[in-house]
This record gives structure tokens, C-alpha cells and sequence, in this order.
């Protein structure tokens, strides 16, 4: 291994592992613990990052009452990208105590607000509200996510809606019947089937990885804000954004197909400010969403032939 400065700039190649200070130290107080993840906009660079601390026996968990340095395990798997000091890449969560957090709880949330659509019965709920993804496209003219170019320029983390979405993603559109082939050579993004909410009294988690749903990974960044698609933020509905990669194999995606699980926590209090409340969010209301570095795509509707000309 070996050093390198990236204090005024560094660029992080694609395919390698690099382990990175963080500004931020920790000091936990009793009962106190703490969970790190990707931010939204790394994952859906198909970034991978892990949270480390010294002495640490698991990635992203952060035990009761550390004091010390956070450091971040960064790996691109897609795009080489420019990084500085100062670059955000994770973010963390600090928790108190243990909540609890039960299938009867989901239950009671899924019937007082609906958080992922309105058809879901309380048998499907388990170890989380289930989440299903979309390989029809019906309110997006048929598209239904994008899939990266393995071979693509280079991405400042610090240029918003600066780079064209034609220059490192290909469209990918409904296919004709079945399912959707995932290459386990590529990354996609998708999006959920329904509308996701996350009141103002809890956050929520995508569970990252689960093997009796297939062989794939369907999410990196994994948190889901207060107020995230909520009415009370100003939201109409906003869907799961999937960041997919498939593992090993080719493996078939099918419309309505369960591909993760919501767990929701109850905050200590209800934040002064909800997700995108009063800024302009990246995120918020947000359909199929690549980061916010691109600039925004013009769908190209597929008219049947007969409309043509």
C-alpha cells in the first residue's frame, strides 16, 4: 500500500480500494452507538463505501461509547472519481439505546400512512415492509431505469448537474415480456413499483443484501430521511431509488418482484425540518433518479408505429 495527497484533489481509479481519514472524530456517550452508510449520491455513483473506526470488529457500526477516528474503506466500481478534502461520501446515524423495532409496528405504520403504497396486506409484512421494483415503465413512457457505460469519463464529486446522463448511462427500457435480464457484469438503476413515505416520527433502512430474494444487491445507501415522500415535506409520493448489481450470475427481474425491506425507527423527537423541506432537494418527489450530477434526461417516449411520422 502506499500514500497519497488528495487534500487539493485525487482521483479515485475504479476497480481499486482505498482507505481514507475522515475529518469527523466521534465521542459517544453511554448508551450511545452509531451506524454509517453511503450517502445517496455515492451509492447511485456505484461507489462502495464502508465506515471503519479504530478496533472496530464490523463495517459501519460504531459501539457504544467510541471515542476516537472514523476512517472510510472507498471503493468505485463504475466511475473513476475527483475527490478533495472536504468531499462527503458518508453519512451516519447516531443511535440511543436499542428501538425496537417489530413487524407489528410495520403493520400499524403500512394501515396509518400507507409507506409503501396502498396494497400491501399485513401477511406480506415481515422482517420489514416489503419493497418491489418496476420493469414496466407505465408512468415513465416505458422507461424504467439506466444502466452504467463501463467505459466513461471521469466524475467530479463537486460538479452538480454538470455532466450529461448520454455520456455514461444507457436508458433502459421496459422489455417486451418477462422480466428484466441483470448482466452481473453491469450496475442498473431502477426504481420501485409503489410510492415510498417515511413519516416525520421515524427514519427508515433498506436492508442492503438478502439472499432468499435473489442474488443480487439492490441498495447502497441505505437510509431513508424523516418526511422522505410525506405529505407533511411538501411530497407527492416519491419512489425507492435501486441501485442493482447482480452477483455472479445472470439473474431475471421480474415486475412486482420483492427486492428489499423497509424497517422503520421511531425518532427521539420530530425534527424541526423534514427531508427537502424548504431547500431543493436532489431527491424529494423524485422518480427514477440517477445522482445529482447529471444533468436531468429527456425521456424519449416510444411511439407505436402508427403515431410515427
Amino acid at each position: 500500500m502506499h500514500e497519497m495527497d488528495i487534500s487539493k484533489g485525487g482521483v479515485l481509479e475504479r476497480g481499486c480500494v482505498y482507505i481514507v481519514p475522515l475529518l469527523e472524530h466521534l465521542s459517544l456517550r453511554h448508551r450511545t452507538s452509531a451506524m454509517g452508510n453511503p450517502k445517496s449520491s455515492t451509492g447511485r455513483l456505484d461507489i462502495f463505501t464502508r465506515l471503519i473506526t479504530d478496533h472496530g470488529t464490523e463495517f459501519d457500526q460504531v459501539r457504544e461509547q467510541y471515542k476516537g477516528p472514523l476512517y472510510a474503506e472507498v471503493s468505485p466500481r463504475t466511475f473513476s472519481v475527483l475527490v478533495r478534502k472536504g468531499s462527503r461520501l458518508n453519512q451516519i446515524r447516531i443511535r440511543r439505546g436499542k428501538p425496537p423495532s417489530t413487524d407489528e409496528d410495520m403493520r400499524r405504520l403500512q394501515q396509518e400512512h400507507q409507506v409503501v403504497g396502498s396494497t400491501i396486506s399485513e401477511d406480506e409484512i415481515c422482517n420489514g415492509v416489503p419493497v418491489s421494483v418496476d420493469v414496466r415503465g407505465e408512468e415513465s413512457g416505458g422507461l424504467i431505469g439506466y444502466k452504467a457505460k463501463n467505459h466513461a469519463g471521469l466524475i467530479d464529486i463537486e460538479k452538480i448537474r454538470h455532466y450529461d446522463v448520454l455520456d455514461y448511462w444507457e436508458p433502459v427500457y421496459a422489455p417486451h415480456r418477462g422480466g428484466l435480464i441483470l448482466d452481473p457484469a453491469d450496475f442498473y438503476i431502477l426504481a420501485s413499483r409503489d410510492p415510498v413515505k417515511v413519516p416525520p416520527t421515524h427514519a427508515a433502512e433498506m436492508i442492503a443484501y438478502d439472499t432468499l430474494v435473489g442474488e443480487f444487491r439492490v441498495h447502497y445507501a441505505g437510509f431513508f430521511d424523516p418526511g422522505f415522500g410525506h405529505p407533511d415535506a411538501g411530497s407527492e409520493g416519491a419512489k425507492a431509488v435501486l441501485e442493482v448489481r447482480s452477483f455472479e450470475v445472470p439473474f431475471v427481474i421480474e415486475h412486482g418482484q420483492v427486492v428489499g425491506r423497509l424497517t422503520y425507527e421511531r425518532l427521539t423527537a420530530q425534527p424541526n425540518r423534514l427531508y427537502g423541506q424548504g431547500v431543493k432537494s436532489s431527491y424529494q418527489s423524485q422518480g427514477i433518479a440517477l445522482s445529482k450530477h447529471f444533468k436531468p434526461f429527456e425521456m424519449r417516449f416510444k411511439l407505436p408505429r402508427q403515431h410515427r411520422g
